[in-house]
């Protein structure tokens, strides 16, 4: 395993993209300093040299600058636990790692977590739409996870990281979880690995 230089995270407490690198820094034991950047700092020169799109996370890492939260936790992976199994080397489960980090960026994105920007911060999005993402992931999901402990692999990868903030935190965009009990039961694996911290919790909508 490398060394960590200097590691600065950018990103904000309430984000699901930025918790899942925060807690692989955290699981790696890797020391880092957190930097909350709020909209108005995502819109400043500093921050803008570091992403021009504005968004977070950003992890840098010495003189290296890596942005999207998917890029952040593979670049991790392979630069300080190149032979862990959060991110296998066999070319199938690594794979089925791959699909799952896609999942993460398409359908739980605009799934879930376009429910819970809406909801919490009235974000534009059509929240309607993000409610049917979900309903048509979970029910994928639970299935899935009918004969499986965890999403790509028999133990925990990436997949599972980059999926679990969005999916545990989708109450908070009015979408209940207790329809999928294997889900629920995945995310308890998940919150159960050592060392392992969740997001603070949002208000649930009003009438949910």
């Amino acid at each position: 395993m490398s060394h960590a230089d200097s590691i600065t995270l950018y990103g904000t407490p309430p984000s699901g993209h930025a918790h899942r690198v925060e807690v692989f820094l955290t699981l790696l034991g890797l020391p880092y300093t957190y930097v909350t950047a709020t909209a108005d700092v995502r819109k400043t020169p500093e921050f803008l040299a570091l992403n021009p799109l504005g968004q977070i996370p950003v992890l840098v890492d010495g003189d290296a600058v890596i942005c999207d939260s998917t890029a952040i936790l593979i670049y991790l992976a392979e630069k300080y636990a190149p032979d862990s199994p959060w991110l296998p080397r066999d070319p199938l489960t690594r794979a089925e790692v791959q699909r799952w980090l896609s999942i993460a960026s398409a359908e739980v994105r605009f799934g879930p977590a376009t429910a819970r920007a809406v909801s919490q911060w009235n974000l534009p999005g059509d929240l309607a739409a993000a409610k049917a993402i979900a309903a048509r992931l979970f029910a994928f999901m639970e299935g899935h996870l009918a004969e499986r402990r965890f999403l790509a692999a028999d133990h925990p990868t990436l997949a599972d990281l980059a999926c679990y903030a969005y999916i545990a935190h989708a109450p908070e965009g009015g979408i209940g979880l207790a329809p999928y009990p294997h889900i629920q039961a995945w995310l308890a694996r998940i919150a159960a690995i050592p060392g392992f911290k969740d997001m603070d919790p949002l208000p649930l909508p009003q009438g949910q």
